[in-house]
């Protein structure tokens, strides 16, 4: 039966549907004029201002109105009052924070996500968890982690895939001295320590989520003039705990240093001691890809849980944020989710009991749509690429008179300063993200403010070199 043709565009329906059943007859023009205005963004990345400087125009107060238009006209609408004051992320020269560019296979797994609209709770009655195994046992070969020792689910981004480390820990730390903080909370484990040197602030954040409190865990040393974790300090801290529960917070590419720790040395420590670790390596993860920095990975398969991110360097559409764990069963004890509509006898992972939401999007689907296409080489490519790119800005930095490193790029991030005042240089930073050539983020970096330029896009290349560095001349 055509459900389409048997509705008139000028007969509402009982339910006030009739522009969806309009746009669905239409569906395939629609499609078309959306994938002209994508293209016509995605193409114009290049030479658009990376960054909108003001959004006056868009005015967030103005009511809408009762009677819809249809989607052609609100797409028109989003062409011009929205992406002319959208920031050019997607494009080769936006340097801030760890911001990968979707790629076209990505993309086109992202369309295909929203089109099919799986709720990938689990493997009733769809594919869909089968494809998020099959991603997770695929993105751990691309991290050096053992598949048959690792496991985990896809999460929002690093901030859910850290809370996921946190509350699996301190279940696994109240087990082994026989409480169940997920039965009876936390308060059942009340001397629960965390340790940590350069905690993402994501995970500051997630202490407080998880009822832990910002500031409760213990501050370990860095090693002079780095963001590493200072062994020896966190063997001190370590052996003058005497709480029951330890979780140990190492990094695997901090956010401004881009500095690993020493992985093999916390693991012998935790194991020592006993402890939890957690391995925040939101982009780091894949330094594994670069056989010359795969040596500062050294250790992480030893880790008892591991975050990462898709929509860093991996270069998908946010969110997609990467959860692994060797205690996949504590992890499902901590999140299972009980209901009669949820009883499944299907064979395969439920991963509404590994996560946080228990409504997920299909985010496997753009993974696995990249990861296909471009496989492992041409993602240890972009990793490579970024890399030199990195160190290229450096180089330059390193040869103007007016410009100082303030630490040399140890994996994609490059960050700088003038050798002038603080105050010099935040006003510096307005003026170059002014040119709208390029975008960086401020940063403080051994009691300095500074800049911080992070390649991970897929489509920087050496001409968006030449302009960065014209673009940071020009503001001097």
């Amino acid at each position: 039966m055509n459900r389409v043709s048997n509705r008139s565009s000028d007969s509402p329906t009982v339910d006030g549907r009739h522009l969806m059943f309009d746009d669905l007859e239409k569906l395939g023009r629609i499609l078309v004029e959306t994938g002209d205005v994508a293209h016509g963004f995605i193409q114009g990345a290049d030479d658009m201002d990376v960054t909108c400087r003001d959004i006056s125009a868009f005015d967030p107060s103005r009511p809408l109105s009762g009677q819809g238009s249809g989607t052609l006209d609100a797409l028109r609408a989003a062409k011009e009052e929205i992406l002319p004051l959208l920031a050019a992320s997607i494009g080769p020269r936006y340097l801030g924070f760890v911001t990968g560019g979707t790629t076209p296979a990505a993309l086109v797994g992202d369309w295909l996500a929203s089109a099919v609209d799986q709720n990938a709770t689990g493997p009733e009655g769809s594919v869909n968890a089968a494809v998020e195994e099959q991603v997770i046992n695929w993105l751990c070969d691309f991290g050096g982690l053992p598949s048959d020792r690792f496991d985990g689910v896809l999460t929002t981004g690093a901030t859910v895939s850290n809370l996921l480390g946190l509350v699996t820990g301190r279940q696994w730390c109240g087990e082994r001295i026989g409480v169940n903080v997920d039965l009876d909370g936390a308060g059942v484990l009340p001397d629960l320590a965390i340790f940590a040197a350069s905690p993402h602030a994501s995970m500051v954040k997630d202490l407080s989520i998880a009822g832990i409190g910002r500031s409760a865990f213990t501050k370990v040393a860095t090693l002079p003039g780095s963001e590493e974790t200072d062994v020896d300090d966190l063997k001190s801290k370590l052996d003058a705990s005497d709480a029951r529960g330890k979780i140990v917070i190492a990094s695997a590419g901090t956010v401004n240093a881009t500095d690993f720790d020493n992985l093999e040395a916390i693991a012998d420590l935790c194991a020592a001691y006993g402890a939890w670790l957690h391995v925040d390596a939101a982009f780091g993860l894949f330094a594994a890809l670069d056989d010359r920095r795969a040596h500062f990975l050294k250790g992480i398969e030893r880790a008892d849980s591991i975050t990462s991110d898709g929509h860093k360097w991996l270069n998908v559409p946010y969110d997609c944020g990467i959860f692994f764990t060797r205690h996949v069963s504590v992890l499902e004890t901590c999140c299972r989710a009980f209901a009669p509509y949820l009883d499944t006898k299907a064979d395969g992972n439920s991963y509404i009991n590994r996560g946080v939401e228990n409504s997920r999007r299909f985010r496997a689907l753009p993974l696995w749509m990249a990861l296909k296409a471009y496989g492992r080489d041409g993602f240890a490519s972009i990793i490579r690429t970024n890399c030199d790119q990195a160190a290229d800005l450096a180089e330059w930095v390193r040869g103007d008179e007016k410009l100082y490193l303030l630490r040399e790029p140890k994996l994609n991030v490059t960050m700088f300063a003038s050798r002038g005042s603080d105050d010099d240089n935040r006003a510096l930073l307005d003026r170059i993200n002014a040119t709208g050539k390029v975008f960086l983020t401020p940063t403080i970096y051994g009691g300095r403010f500074g800049f911080r330029a992070a390649f991970s896009n897929w489509r920087t290349c050496t001409d968006d070199l030449v302009v960065i560095k014209q673009a940071i001349e020009a503001a001097l």
